[in-house]
Formats: C-alpha cells, structure tokens, sequence
C-alpha cells in the first residue's frame, strides 16, 4: 500500500492497518509544495522535509518516531528518571542502527536496569503520540506501507481507535490556541515575571522560569515532564494571551568557525571531482574515496563531519556502507547522503531504512548540494582567498 496523502488521509491508513491487522511498518514523508499524484515525487522534496516510521504488529502499533534517526527526543524524555546521559555509556543495540535507534537504546536502558519497564512504556507511549499528533496533522506528503516482520523486542502495544480518537480531540483543541501559539517548537520567554509569580505556586513558577529560556522548546518541556505538548500549550495559554510569557522561533545554528569535512564515496571520478571542487570552493574541507570496500577503513580515520555516498557502486552498494556505518558509535550521528541516479519513493525509503540522513539525485547543481550540505553541517568558513575573490567580483560589478 503506497500514495499521496492527497488521496487518502493519515487516519484513514492507521484504520486500514488496524483493519486488517497488519504487521509490517509505514513510512511517511512530507512535503511543502503540491505536487502531481505519481508516487515517485520529485526528488528535490525529498531532503528538505521530515519524514516517519510507524511500526505494527497485528494492527496495532508498537512504535513511532520521526526518522532522522537522533537521540535528542529520548535524552529529552529520560532527563526526568536522571538517565540521559547513560546513553553515552551503553553499547549499540544490533536493532538500534537500523532505522530505530531510540528504541534499540531504550531497550538497552531496560536490559541494564536503568530503567524499570513501566518506566519504558510511559517513554514510548508519549512517544507515539507525539509522532501521530504531527502525523495526524499532516496534509501534503507520501507514504508506502511494507509488510515486513514486526520490529523485536516489543515491550508495549496501543490499540489504534483508541488512540486516534484522543489525538484528534487533542488537534481540535490545539488548533483553538491559534494565533498566539503557531508550532511546539516555540519557545517561551517570561516578559512579566512579577505577575506569574503572583499567579503560580512557588515550585510551579521556579520550574517554568528554569525552562523559558527563549531556548527551551514547549515540545521539550512536554518531554522533560513525560506528559504531552497539548498540556504544557494548555498551561502556558492564559499567560501567553495576557503577554506575561511570550512565544519565540528556536534561535538559529550558531556559526561555526572550524572548517567542516566532508567526504564522498563514489567510483565515478567526475562525480567525485565535482564534489571536492564545489565544497572546497565553499568554504569546506571535501576529500573523496573511490574503493567501496576501502572506504570503511578510510572514513573511520578521517572522522568526517559529513559523508556523501553513492548508490550503485560494484562489490559494496551505498546501502551496505551506510548500514555499517550506522553500526559504528562513531558515525551514529553523522549525516549521511546518498547520491544515485536512480530514482523512485522505493529506493528512497530503503535509504531511509538503513540510516541513511537523506538523498540526492544525479546530475545535481551547485545550489542543490550546498543547500543539504549547510542544512545538516552548517555554511562553509570563509578563507582569506574566498574573501579575496568575494571583494574582487563585487568591485568588477
């Protein structure tokens, strides 16, 4: 089962699971722009949008997460049992470098006794509702449904209807609080501290005044109290109307001053000529890697900050590669680019599955690979010669 959710609903692809009791996992990727109803959308939609996995077992889910494959959701929602940071002590789960490596993480927690298994299934349970209250709030995007085994161990299952209907209620009344709070991702900052204070109990407004920031998202808020970002939204609403707390965007990236490197495998020499020539021009540190089987050992030494790898390659497809790579605690969190011809919401997904950040599809310009390379790694450090040519070109103007 695959389409366009032009053509049929989120909801309506959870009860047809639920309906037939199916075991398998759904991928969703949205988009931000209309596009025609082939399923092998345009590729350019692709690297610039999230996407999802839900996983089932006999119609019923067992797990949701957003597909980008980062820790920071779980570290967010084990800050409340004082166990974020156990994470960086524990070995990699053999499922969690796949395309669920929180809850291989989660799992191992569980195995060590860092956390109890009620523990786990509040963690999980608050992470698939966060994962369908956005999905659930989707309008434009694709989606494919693959019957495949179910994703083990499983600790916890949640009937659909159940939870479909409390997640649309909680959109109903998350649409209410519009226009004073657009996203989850705002972040709130007390403008009137006197008049909370006077409003809220003393370990209430301490803990609020610790967490509004202006850093601090609501949706992390939510996850630091285990709870839902509809009741932190509900909470905060009253004083956002009166502007005694005030909504703001994330703030941006900050720069970066170190040189960032990147690295591409690819067996074709132009490709990988391109590559190097756009990126060191940009402000990057590129080196390329021609060897499939070579590559693996290359890149452990070289540590870069990003890698671009290729598809079709003889002896060691991209595939490969990316899955080892994701196997690796050093390149857990690496972003991971797959550059193919080949095109088709198919290979996409396998992309997806085996850990890999995004896609790409030849022949791309300059524009479209510096575009995923600063979204993931920032812009490139100007050197003096940049510079120099920058201030040349604008005085020959």
């Amino acid at each position: 089962m695959q389409g366009n959710l032009s053509e049929i609903d989120i909801r309506s692809i959870l009860q047809l699971i639920e309906l037939g009791q199916r075991t398998g996992e759904l991928f969703v990727e949205s988009y931000s722009s209309p596009v025609n109803n082939n399923v092998a959308e345009p590729q350019h939609h692709f690297p610039t949008e999230p996407s999802w996995f839900v996983f089932f077992l006999n119609g019923r889910i067992i797990y949701a997460t957003q597909s980008a494959g980062s820790l920071s959701r779980l570290r967010d929602y084990l800050r409340c049992y004082k166990a974020d940071k156990d994470i960086d002590n524990i070995k990699v789960p053999y499922f969690a470098s796949i395309h669920a490596p929180e809850y291989g993480y989660l799992w191992a927690l569980l195995e060590k006794g860092i956390l109890t298994p009620t523990q786990g299934r509040v963690i999980i349970h608050n992470m698939v509702r966060e994962t369908l209250f956005n999905l659930l709030s989707l309008r434009r995007g694709s989606f494919i449904f693959d019957l495949s085994t179910a994703l083990t161990p499983q600790l916890t299952t949640f009937e659909i209807s159940s939870l479909l209907a409390k997640i649309m209620k909680q959109i109903q009344e998350w649409n209410q609080f519009s226009p004073y709070i657009q996203s989850a991702e705002q972040c709130p900052v007390i403008s009137d501290p006197v008049q909370l204070q006077k409003a809220l109990k003393p370990h209430i407004y301490k803990r609020i005044r610790d967490w509004s920031d202006g850093h601090t998202s609501m949706q992390q808020i939510a996850r630091y109290l285990n709870r839902d970002v509809l009741t932190v939204a509900r909470a905060i609403y009253p004083f956002v109307q009166k502007g005694i707390v005030q909504l703001k965007k994330p703030d941006p990236q900050p720069r970066k001053t170190r040189i960032q490197k990147v690295v591409c495998i690819d067996d074709d020499v132009i490709i990988r000529e391109k590559v190097e020539s756009i990126l060191n021009q940009n402000g990057y540190k590129a080196s390329s890697l021609s060897d499939p089987l070579k590559a693996l050992g290359e890149v452990f030494l070289m540590k870069p900050d990003l890698i671009l790898c290729d598809i079709a390659m003889p002896e060691l497809d991209g595939y490969e590669i990316c899955a080892m790579l994701r196997n690796s605690t050093a390149f857990r969190q690496t972003p991971i680019i797959m550059l193919t011809g080949i095109e088709g919401f198919i290979d996409r997904v396998k992309a997806r599955i085996v850990g890999a950040t995004h896609y790409l599809t030849k022949p791309f310009g300059e524009s479209e690979l510096l575009m995923l390379v600063e979204k993931y790694i920032g812009p490139g450090v100007a050197t003096n010669s940049q510079v120099d040519r920058t201030l040349s070109k604008l005085q020959n103007t």
